[in-house]
């Protein structure tokens, strides 16, 4: 028997987590000095975190330790179970040191227990697009070695696209240039950017307007999408719901695609700032 975690970076909702049978590991953010743990949704106030950032208020967020890890783990491999955790890309984080940390511990202290780990690769829904259909594949009852190997055939399928409002909270993350910032801003210029098979965020595309860096996405997904009447797509918002709704209109008008729309959470939105656009979908190569 073995328990499938996931961690709040995958962003699926608080109700599918709870319906699909995940332990998840929270990841903390800081606003106003203040630390949380993002909850999938249960109790955040997305609009108030939005608008805090909208007025001048820079959330951080911040790697767990290892203590935290063996906090989630112990308990499962103590009664005798064992662990399965997909991750959101290692490439985005420096969390990942306390948490091999934090394993090598356990295994030598509970030998006949197994811990596998898989990177998604991606984060927000892309991860959460993973970590579903992994759920769907333990609950079918996939042993662990099956699921690996059914997640690697996955991950390099997984799509993950998003557009940004203003290029504000990716400068302040290092992501792209002062120069970059102040040209782009002046111009309206809209970054694509999308997730590599390493992992990493890259740029690949610009747009002037945000209507046309939505249409880029869509052109993307006409592109590279495959078997979409066979896998969900999600699009997520930083408060802008309204855009998110006409946009998965748009997307299931044309591919007839189970669309589910979705708020990106605080830890997230910490780095991409409100009025961002994310598109996850199944495609033939990343």
């Amino acid at each position: 028997m073995y328990q499938l975690f996931c961690d709040s970076n995958c962003e699926l909702w608080y109700t599918t987590v709870a319906e699909l049978g995940l332990n998840v590991i929270k990841m903390p953010y800081t606003l106003n000095d203040k630390e949380y743990f993002y909850d999938m949704g249960e109790h955040t106030d997305f609009k108030a975190f939005f608008d805090a950032m909208r007025a001048g208020a820079v959330p951080k967020t911040s790697a767990l330790n290892e203590y935290a890890y063996t906090e989630y783990f112990e308990p499962v491999l103590a009664r005798g179970e064992d662990i399965y955790y997909v991750t959101f890309s290692h490439k985005m984080s420096a969390t990942f040191n306390a948490m091999d940390a934090a394993i090598a511990k356990l295994k030598k202290k509970y030998p006949k227990r197994r811990i596998m780990t898989k990177d998604a690769k991606t984060i927000s829904l892309g991860s959460g697009f993973v970590t579903y259909y992994a759920a769907l594949k333990r609950n079918e009852g996939a042993t662990m070695e099956e699921l690996d190997k059914y997640l690697d055939e996955l991950i390099p399928h997984t799509a993950t696209y998003f557009a940004v409002d203003s290029l504000t909270y990716l400068h302040r993350g290092g992501r792209i240039s002062s120069a970059t910032k102040i040209v782009g801003g002046l111009l309206g210029i809209k970054p694509i950017l999308y997730f590599d098979d390493e992992g990493k965020i890259v740029s690949i595309s610009k747009a002037k307007g945000f209507r046309n860096a939505l249409s880029k996405l869509l052109d993307y997904m006409r592109e590279k999408g495959s078997e979409l009447d066979k896998y969900k797509v999600f699009v997520l918002h930083a408060d802008c719901e309204n855009l998110a709704n006409d946009f998965a209109k748009k997307i299931h008008d044309e591919f007839g695609s189970d669309v589910v729309v979705q708020t990106v959470g605080p830890v997230i939105g910490a780095h991409c700032g409100p009025g961002t656009i994310g598109l996850i979908f199944h495609c033939s190569v990343r």
